[in-house]
Parts: structure tokens; sequence; C-alpha cells
């Protein structure tokens, strides 16, 4: 035990000496760490990629250990790169908020802030809301896509936050639950009215809906598969008679009588409680989304992205 501790203080009095004789070794490393990719970091950072590949040998050199294994695409950290980065993060993360990116963070006004996140949940409740933020001077440079590209930008630095409809893995993003989602199957009232309205769905479950044209997000019908899994307890055999990457498209084509499908309550709440559609069945237990709020630590040395993040959590909650 004695040996073991006497390796750990080695250890960390060696990562300590790194940090005091050369912090852009440790700032190269963390980087990464955080994309995982020589390539990546390098964007990151604005340098070559050659010269990451340095630094970082010179940072194992120093050490006496590999930091990272090479893959076929990118690096993955082995556990003593991991311990070094919890030592780190805290410490760089905090001088570059002082000193920003070229000196003192008050000769320079915070970058914009880079946010990403699905259409249709950036459309209806984010940017209904991001008055107070401009009113404080923050820019926003906002993009839509889908979660799993998108959380491959950011980990390359493309983006400061991403608004992701799962909780990404690894320890090199922080994801924080901004809010849950809920589920409905819904169509027309026309449309409602002919397969026998909620009490058909309920006596016959989705037998009833047999020969009623499906519209969709995408062909593989992800959402629709996703509720007949946990609503009917079976697997969705059926194809799509349209399918639009936009669910604000498809909540359209449905209110016009197209046929039924189902979407997220938020984004049909107006149209279900005008009359506009109508939920066709009313489970004990419907199906819901955890969406997260997912951010790259080092984001948070520009301010404004901590005044974006703040207030996406607060309205999350608050609404």
């Amino acid at each position: 035990m004695r040996d073991r501790e006497a390796d750990g203080s080695q250890e960390a009095g060696q990562a300590g000496g790194a940090a005091a004789l050369d912090l852009n070794l440790l700032r190269t490393f963390l980087a990464v760490y955080r994309t995982g990719s020589f390539t990546a970091a390098a964007r990151l950072l604005g340098l070559s990629q050659p010269t990451v590949t340095t630094q970082v040998r010179a940072l194992e050199r120093q050490l006496g250990r590999e930091l990272f294994q090479r893959q076929a695409r990118g690096v993955s950290p082995v556990p003593h790169a991991d311990e070094l980065a919890a030592r780190v993060v805290e410490p760089l993360d905090a001088l570059a908020a002082v000193a920003g990116p070229g000196g003192a963070a008050e000769d320079h006004p915070p970058e914009p802030v880079h946010l990403a996140g699905p259409n249709e949940l950036l459309t209806h409740s984010v940017l209904p809301g991001i008055a107070p933020l401009i009113d404080r001077g923050v820019r926003l440079r906002i993009t839509p896509g889908l979660t799993e590209p998108l959380l491959a930008e950011l980990r390359a630095g493309h983006h400061d936050l991403v608004i992701a409809t799962f909780r990404p893995r690894g320890r090199a993003l922080v994801s924080t639950p901004l809010s849950d989602e809920e589920f409905v199957l819904v169509a027309s009232p026309a449309r409602a009215a002919r397969i026998g309205g909620p009490a058909r769905i309920a006596a016959a479950g989705p037998a009833a809906l047999h020969g009623v044209p499906l519209v969709a997000y995408a062909d593989d019908l992800p959402i629709v598969r996703r509720y007949w899994r946990h609503v009917f307890g079976r697997r969705l055999v059926c194809q799509a008679a349209v399918t639009m990457p936009d669910l604000n498209a498809v909540k359209a084509a449905v209110t016009g009588g197209t046929g039924f499908t189902v979407l997220p309550r938020y984004l049909c709440a107006a149209e279900l409680a005008s009359g506009a559609l109508v939920a066709l069945h009313a489970p004990d237990d419907p199906p819901i989304n955890t969406a997260f709020l997912v951010q790259r630590p080092g984001a948070l040395a520009n301010p404004h992205v901590t005044l974006v993040r703040d207030h996406l959590l607060r309205t999350a909650r608050d609404g």
C-alpha cells in the first residue's frame, strides 16, 4: 500500500510539474482527450495536426506513460489519461475563462455561442425565448440537425452546446437532463372518425389502423416503432405512405387528413387543444424521451456559453 501511495504521489508530482513547465502541452492533451482525435483537436486549437501529435508525444515522454491508444479512426484515452484529465480540467478551464484565447478577457468581446439541436425543438422551445440573451449581448449561431452527427461536431469543436435526444456515452462531454417529451398517436378529426376514434383503438389495438396511411419522419419509422413497442408491446409491420425529415411537415400532412402519425406532445399541443388533431389513444404509460443539454467543458471559457446554458436549463425547469 505504501509503494502504491508513493507511486501515486510521484505521478501527481509529474503531472503538477508538467503543468508548471508547459501549460500548452496539457491544453493540447485536453483537446485531444475531449475530441478523441488529433485532427479534431488541431482544428479546435488552431494548430497543425503534426504540432498536436508532437505536443502529445512530448507530454507522454515527460510523464513516462502513453496517454492514448491510436485507432483506425481517432484515439482512445488510457486509464492514466482519464486520471490526468480529471486533475487538470478545472484549473485549465478556469485559466482559459480568465485569460481567453488571446489575452485578458475584457480585451475581447465574447465569441458567438454555437448551439445545435433538433430543428423542431429549437424552433418551438428555444427560439421563442432567446430575447433576454440577445438583450445581454449574446450572439447565437444555431444549427439544426440529428443528434449523432451534431455530437461528433461538438467533440470536434464546431459547437459549444448541443440539445441531444439521448445521453452521449463517455466522459469527454458533460450532459444534463433538459426536458421530457411525451409521444402521442394522432390523426385529423375526419380521419379519426373513419377509424372509429379512440374507443376503437382502445378495443382493437393497432389492428384498427390497418390500411390507414402512415406519415412518418423517416423510412425506418424511429418514433412510431418506439410507440408501438412501448404501448402495444409488438413490432410495427407497416410502411409509411409519406416520409418527411421534418416533424412540422409531418404534422401539417396529418392535420390535412393524410393519415396518422406519432408526434411529441409539445409539437402538437395547440392542435390537440383546438381540435385540429385528435389523440387516437391515451395509454396509462405513454412513451417518454428525455432531451439532454450537452457541452464541451472547455466551451465554458466563453462566459456567454454559461449564460445560454443556464438560460436553457432555467427555461426548461420553469416551463
